[in-house]
C-alpha cells in the first residue's frame, strides 16, 4: 500500500508585512537554569494576552544539554513587534536582563516578509544562527536597535525600553 504525501502551502498575500521572529535563551551557567525556567510562566501570560498584532506563538526546543529553548513568533507587522517589546511587561523584562543575564545568553533573528533580516546575540558563549557564519559586530549606535539593524525606516512605536547610554 503506497502513500501520497499531502503537500499544501499557504496564501500570505494577505499579510504583506508579516514579521517572523525566533527567540532564544541558552544556560550559559548553573545560575542560568533559574532563569531560563523562571521567564516560562511570564511568557505564557504574556501570550495569553493576546498582543495586538501576534499572530502565532510557538514553544522551541534548541536543545537539551545545554538548556537552550525558545520561540517562534508571527507578528502582523514590525510596528505591532515594536509596540508590544517596547511595553510592559516585555519592557521591564528586557531592561533586566540587559544589566544582568541571569547565566543564560538570549538571541533573536527576525526575518521580514518584505525582505530583510536583523538578529543580536547578548551573551552567547555559543554561536548560534547568522553568529555561526556572518561577521560578528558590536549592538552599538545604529546598530542598537532592531529597527535600525533591520533598517525598516519610520519612527518608533514607543521609547526603548534602555538607551544605549544607559548600558
Amino acid at each position: 500500500m503506497s502513500t501520497k504525501v499531502n503537500r499544501r502551502t499557504v496564501d500570505l498575500s494577505a499579510f504583506p508585512d508579516l514579521v517572523v521572529i525566533y527567540l532564544g535563551m541558552r544556560v550559559n551557567r548553573l545560575t542560568g537554569i533559574k532563569t531560563l525556567f523562571g521567564f516560562g510562566p511570564q511568557i505564557a501570560n504574556s501570550v495569553n494576552a493576546r498582543p495586538d498584532g501576534l499572530l502565532l506563538h510557538e514553544n522551541v526546543l534548541f536543545s537539551m544539554f545545554p538548556p537552550h529553548a525558545g520561540m517562534r513568533q508571527y507578528w502582523r507587522d514590525f510596528d505591532s513587534l515594536e509596540r508590544w517589546a517596547r511595553s510592559e511587561p516585555h519592557r521591564q523584562w528586557w531592561t533586566r536582563f540587559l544589566r544582568d543575564s541571569g547565566g543564560t545568553g538570549f538571541w533573536h533573528e527576525t526575518y521580514f516578509m518584505r525582505g530583510g533580516m536583523e538578529a543580536v546575540y547578548d551573551d552567547m558563549v555559543a554561536t548560534t544562527g547568522f553568529l555561526a557564519f556572518a561577521p560578528a559586530m558590536p549592538a552599538r549606535g545604529p546598530l542598537f536597535s532592531a529597527r535600525t539593524r533591520a533598517r525598516v525606516g519610520g519612527t518608533p512605536t514607543a521609547a526603548a525600553p534602555l538607551n544605549e547610554e544607559d548600558l
